[in-house]
């Protein structure tokens, strides 16, 4: 294991704080980024990459490694160090009030603009392709050419406040990668998954050895999260070479990447994490990161449905949450979800499902104001468009 350190832009003199990455495996080749916590309240993550560090550490000093697989265990040391009256508050930088996984950089235009020299080359060759007849000798930029300009052009990234520093070494870290792994958690909830919709056959390996209840799909969510801003660029680089006049598809969707939500905030335990660490690991063995034959993954619990599906049951009072589902529950349009009581005057709102589908994620708080989204509900059919995530 190779241990690095990436120091982030002070805030203020003497102030300096670093991220730490571990590299398992050799590199130069394959390679797979796992990151926990970028909502630094979210601790289930650490303690799994806690176990899944030793499960790699033993096959890589068994020589079982294949490619290169690189942990952050806490991948927001800002807002892990955000307290405000003794409790952690990381799902938002306090100094600039934006959520620390949303607004990362569209590195498509930058890195297709680097590899210009090479495509200019290649469309000089297939121009002249009709009068002699011989073949282009100078083809598109290969995946691993394309990788190298976005690391250029996110290295090339301006920065002015440790938010955007951080941005900008979790993306370096990643954004070359095959696959990439974020893993979050939800207030409570069952163990689910968000994933791009083109991706889906090589995200359900993931989904099966994690027992996913819930899978949700999406194009684009909205607002540039982590994980899309590392596997959409693909389709942006094709958009790209498009406008130039270019051919579709030139290059494969070279990006797997997936959010994994480990439940709710309060399932920390090491039976739980050692057994998402050991899925993992299965998961990483079936996507080519291990020798040998991969063990057979467990049957998918659930089809995944469109994340423009999932519903949430939102309070237009306050008062005590009482809530009448069960997380995993299966619910029919109109069933009752939760109760919210007026202490003062009696009054009991009742919740609705909105649709039919899965209970698979809700409040963990048990005295909530309006406006609060008090559960989210996996439905079939697609009823939202716009911003698909919550804040």
């Amino acid at each position: 294991m190779r241990t690095l350190h990436h120091l982030l832009t002070a805030t203020t003199p003497g102030t300096q704080r670093s991220l730490i990455s571990q590299h398992f495996g050799p590199g130069g080749g394959r390679k797979a980024y796992l990151q926990a916590s970028l909502h630094a309240d979210e601790p289930p993550g650490m303690l799994v990459l806690f176990h899944l560090r030793k499960a790699l550490l033993a096959l890589e000093q068994a020589d079982q490694l294949i490619g290169e697989i690189v942990l952050v265990p806490m991948a927001n040391p800002i807002g892990a160090a955000q307290r405000v009256l003794g409790a952690t508050l990381g799902r938002f930088d306090l100094s600039a009030g934006e959520n620390f996984n949303r607004h990362y950089a569209d590195l498509s235009a930058a890195a297709y603009a680097i590899l210009q020299p090479q495509l200019a080359m290649a469309q000089a060759s297939l121009a002249a392709l009709p009068d002699s007849g011989v073949l282009p000798n100078a083809p598109l930029p290969d995946v691993n050419q394309v990788r190298a300009a976005l690391r250029e052009a996110c290295a090339n990234l301006s920065v002015h406040s440790e938010l955007q520093s951080l941005r900008r070494c979790l993306l370096g870290l990643a954004i070359d990668a095959d696959f990439v792994l974020d893993l979050h958690c939800d207030q409570e909830a069952v163990m689910h998954v968000y994933a791009s919709t083109p991706q889906w056959p090589h995200v359900e390996p993931f989904a099966r050895a994690l027992g996913a209840q819930v899978s949700l799909l999406a194009t684009d969510s909205g607002d540039d999260p982590f994980d899309e801003s590392c596997s959409m660029l693909w389709s942006r680089l094709n958009q790209c070479h498009v406008r130039a006049g270019g051919a579709e598809n030139a290059w494969p969707l070279a990006c797997v990447a997936v959010t994994i939500e480990l439940r709710g905030q309060a399932d920390v335990s090491h039976a739980y994490a050692q057994a998402d660490a050991q899925a993992l690991v299965l998961a990483l063995h079936h996507a080519g990161f291990m020798r040998g034959p991969a063990p057979a993954l467990p049957a998918l619990l659930r089809a995944p449905s469109a994340l423009a599906a999932s519903l949430p049951v939102i309070t237009p009072s306050g008062g005590v949450l009482v809530h009448s589902v069960a997380l995993g529950q299966e619910v029919a349009e109109g069933e009752l979800i939760a109760e919210v009581i007026d202490p003062i005057s009696g009054a009991v709102q009742s919740l609705l499902s909105p649709c039919a589908g899965i209970l698979f994620a809700r409040e963990s708080a048990r005295f909530v104001q309006a406006g609060v989204r008090v559960a989210k509900v996996a439905g079939l059919h697609a009823k939202r468009s716009g911003n698909l995530l919550s804040d």
